[in-house]
């Protein structure tokens, strides 16, 4: 085993993989069956052929730069594991503050736009059962994912998917949360292949200054996601909450307020980057 981790590990190092040794680990684990405990813990085990074979085909794809959560068909997500392939996004650790966020106003009713996989809906169900959740893409083939995710979680019955940007029963929202495009053209040429060759080019990329989707978006179909008045009578903001680019918060935040929004609020993620911008709808 030993000699195959450096065998891997020298591969994808020479390809510019960025944590070589990393995924040569987590795609032996994957081959083998094994966690990654044994591995560092019985560094000379014998890796049966089989399992040999599966880590070699494993490696060839990733030195293709191809992303490990492709490679092995999933990727975590709190508490939950989605399946994913190059139809979605992978999920990132960052988008897990639309999650909190979630959790803290604790809605009725909330809709996640751009749902990909599914990560953001299918989190809030899990951990919000008493929340109807209702999630939309403009993609087909992500819903598709998104729909097999929620059948294999048993959470098929706790949201409601739909084809395009906004629900055909498009109001009555506490919380509307997107994680939509917004990588601009000029940053595309400087990111991973593992992004721009594998991940959908159409989930990421948003014109010249990655704001097209966002602007589109806040310009005028977000407010009558809400009912003011029923917010009111419960004494409820209503906020919409977008994951941004870094430097894009300052600019999402002024078209929110162009929007109708209000008391708006940004969060860092755990890298200090100005991640998500947070509106009120109730005024």
């Amino acid at each position: 085993m030993r000699q195959a981790l450096n065998a891997a590990t020298d591969a994808l190092r020479a390809a510019g993989v960025e944590d070589p040794r990393l995924d040569a680990e987590l795609l032996l684990a994957e081959a083998t069956g094994w966690d990654r405990a044994r591995l560092v813990a019985d560094p000379d085990a014998e890796v049966p052929s089989a399992a040999a074979r599966r880590f070699g085909e494993m490696v060839r794809r990733r030195l293709r730069r191809e992303p490990v959560a492709y490679v092995v068909g999933r990727r975590g997500f709190r508490r939950i594991e989605l399946a994913v392939d190059p139809r979605v996004l992978i999920p990132r650790p960052e988008t897990e503050l639309l999650v909190e966020l979630a959790l803290e106003s604790r809605p009725d009713r909330l809709l996640d736009v751009g749902t990909g996989s599914g990560a953001i809906a299918l989190a809030v169900a899990e951990e919000l059962p008493e929340c109807e959740v209702v999630a939309t893409d403009a993609s087909p083939a992500a819903l598709e994912v998104a729909r097999a995710n929620a059948a294999r979680l048993g959470l098929a019955d706790r949201v409601a998917f739909h084809e395009g940007t906004l629900p055909p029963a498009g109001a009555g929202f506490d919380l509307v949360l997107a994680n939509l495009p917004y990588v601009s053209e000029a940053e595309w040429p400087s990111l991973r292949p593992e992004v721009t060759e594998w991940e959908p080019r159409e989930a990421l990329l948003a014109g010249p200054d990655g704001l097209d989707a966002i602007r589109s978006f806040l310009s005028d179909r977000v407010r009558p996601l809400f009912r003011i008045a029923e917010l009111k009578a419960k004494s409820a903001s209503g906020c919409v909450a977008l994951e941004v680019g870094a430097g894009q918060a300052g600019a999402v935040a002024d078209l929110m307020r162009r929007g109708g929004f209000d008391e708006i609020e940004v969060r860092k993620d755990l890298s200090g980057i100005d991640r998500v911008v947070i509106g009120s709808a109730a005024r």
